[in-house]
C-alpha cells in the first residue's frame, strides 16, 4: 500500500495551501470511499491526503430563493435526509441515494462522487440535468464550471495542482420544473450503473414542454448533456410520441463499450428506454408542481 502523509485543515487556505505546496503527489478527501481503495492498488509511492471533514464550509448544505449551495464534503446520508432538498431536487436526491450502501452514504459525498469522475457516477448525470456548476478555489483564486464541463476523462476532472472544490450551485428550479434520475444496474443494489439518465423538465401552464435537460451515464467516457433529446421534448404534451423521439435521441448520442456487464449495443437500447422513463417521472412531477 502507499505510504500516506496525513492532514487535516480546518479552512480552506489551509487545504489549498498544502496542496498548492506538496512535493509529493496530493490528493483531497472528501469520503476516502473511492480513493481509500484506489490508494490501496499503488504500491511504493508516497502521497499527502488533505481531508476536508474538518472544514466546516465544505460540510454545510443551504437552500434559498437562488438555489442549493452544496458543500462538497457533506455525507450522502445527511443530504438525502433533508426534506427541503428533496422536494425542490427529487431527482438529484435519488441520484445520491444510489451512491453505495448505507455505511458509505455515511462517508460519500456528491462532491467527491463528482471529483472521483467515474463514467458511471450517479449524481453526475443529475447534477447537469439541474444546470448545476461548480466554484473552484485555488492559488489563483476562484473559477466557475458548468458540471458538464468539470469531468474530462475517465476518472479525471479539470482540477489543477491546489486546487479542490468549494461549492456545488444548483440554481432553483424555475415554476413548472422537476427532476428525475433513472438507473439501471444488473443486481438489486450496490452496483455500478449500466445506464444512468437525468432529466429536468418545465412545464408551462397548460402542460406543454417549455424546457428540458437529459443527461447521460455509463454510455460514454464522461456523462453528456443530450440536446437532441430536450429538443424532442419542448413543445409537445411529453406524450409518448414525443418520448419516443427523445429515446431515439439518446440513444443516438450514446457512445458506450462494451464489458461485461453489458455490451454496447445493449447499452444503446437501455439508455433510450430509461431516457424516456426519466424524462415521463420529471415530467409528472412538474405537473404536480
Amino acid at each position: 500500500m502507499v505510504s500516506v502523509v496525513y492532514e487535516a485543515p480546518d479552512s480552506v487556505q489551509g487545504a489549498v495551501a498544502l496542496l498548492a505546496g506538496a512535493k509529493i503527489p496530493a490528493r483531497p478527501l472528501a469520503g476516502g470511499t473511492d480513493l481509500i481503495i484506489q490508494l490501496q492498488a499503488q504500491k511504493n509511492e508516497p502521497c499527502l491526503v488533505v481531508d476536508l471533514k474538518k472544514i466546516s464550509e465544505l460540510m454545510e448544505s443551504t437552500l434559498d430563493e437562488e438555489g442549493l449551495h452544496l458543500g462538497p464534503g457533506m455525507a450522502c446520508a445527511e443530504f438525502f435526509s433533508r426534506d427541503d432538498i428533496r422536494s425542490v431536487y427529487p431527482g438529484l436526491v435519488e441520484a445520491a441515494q444510489l451512491i453505495g450502501s448505507t455505511q458509505v452514504q455515511g462517508r460519500a459525498s456528491v462532491g467527491g462522487n463528482l471529483c472521483n469522475a467515474s463514467p458511471a457516477a450517479d449524481s453526475i448525470p443529475a447534477l447537469i440535468a439541474n444546470s448545476a456548476s461548480c466554484v473552484i478555489v485555488g492559488p489563483s483564486g476562484e473559477r466557475r464550471i458548468a458540471i458538464e464541463d468539470f469531468v474530462t476523462g475517465v476518472g479525471e476532472n479539470c482540477l489543477g495542482k491546489g486546487e479542490l472544490v468549494r461549492v456545488i450551485e444548483v440554481p432553483r428550479p424555475a415554476d413548472g420544473t422537476s427532476d428525475a434520475y433513472l438507473r439501471f444496474i444488473p443486481r438489486t443494489e450496490m452496483d455500478i450503473a449500466v445506464a444512468g439518465v437525468g432529466a429536468s423538465i418545465t412545464l408551462d401552464d397548460d402542460g406543454t414542454c417549455a424546457a428540458a435537460r437529459i443527461s447521460l451515464g455509463a454510455v460514454a467516457p464522461t456523462a453528456i448533456l443530450v440536446p437532441a433529446a430536450a429538443q424532442a421534448l419542448i413543445g409537445t404534451k411529453v406524450d409518448d410520441e414525443a418520448l419516443l423521439v427523445l429515446a431515439d435521441a439518446a440513444s443516438a448520442a450514446a457512445k458506450p463499450i462494451s464489458d461485461r456487464r453489458g455490451t454496447a449495443e445493449y447499452r444503446r437500447h437501455v439508455v433510450g428506454v430509461l431516457a424516456k422513463r426519466a424524462a415521463s417521472t420529471a415530467a409528472e412531477r412538474a405537473r404536480g408542481n
